[in-house]
């Protein structure tokens, strides 16, 4: 199990030291967009759809990362002032009940528009635009499936007694 934790932690890890970079790219893209526009009169919906796809993979593949270091949205008011049992707890209650069966009902019904996408190469979502967008539904499994394996390697350390 120790294994399994580590190489979970470790792809998740990788993934957010190569991603964490887009937010940096994205405010240059966007400075470049405006300057672009307000300055020189010029515009590209593709490199506006840029910024679209670079915001979606930051964040997609980013949310496992997110999780592995504890810093998901929760309601701490209540959490912080409970027991470590009681967080315990609910953090085993929210993974087996609510995070690994909401990312198995992701991955299932997103799959056939995923596929889908892939099979017609779906095109861009504005007329001059990207053509890849089946690259950005294809962030949607990502997305489930790295949020479910970070979900199985956060349950194994609750439930070894390891750190979280």
């Amino acid at each position: 199990m120790g294994r399994f934790v580590d190489v979970v932690d470790g792809v998740n890890r990788l993934i957010a030291r190569v991603v964490r970079w887009l937010a940096l790219l994205m405010v240059l893209v966007q400075f470049g967009i405006v300057l672009g526009r307000y300055v020189f009169g010029v515009n590209s919906i593709a490199v506006q759809e840029l910024v679209l796809y670079m915001h979606a993979t930051l964040f997609m593949l980013g949310a496992a990362y997110t999780l592995q270091i504890d810093k998901h949205v929760r309601v701490d008011i209540f959490y912080s002032r409970l027991s470590e049992a009681a967080r315990w707890r609910i953090d085993v209650f929210g993974h087996l009940f609510l995070l690994l069966p909401s990312m198995a009902a992701l991955l299932y019904w997103s799959w056939p528009s995923v596929a889908n996408s892939w099979k017609i190469l779906e095109g861009p979502i504005s007329v001059g635009g990207l053509k890849a967008v089946f690259l950005m539904k294809t962030l949607i499994p990502a997305f489930a499936v790295t949020l479910m394996l970070q979900s199985l390697s956060q349950l194994a350390k609750l439930l070894t007694g390891g750190r979280q």
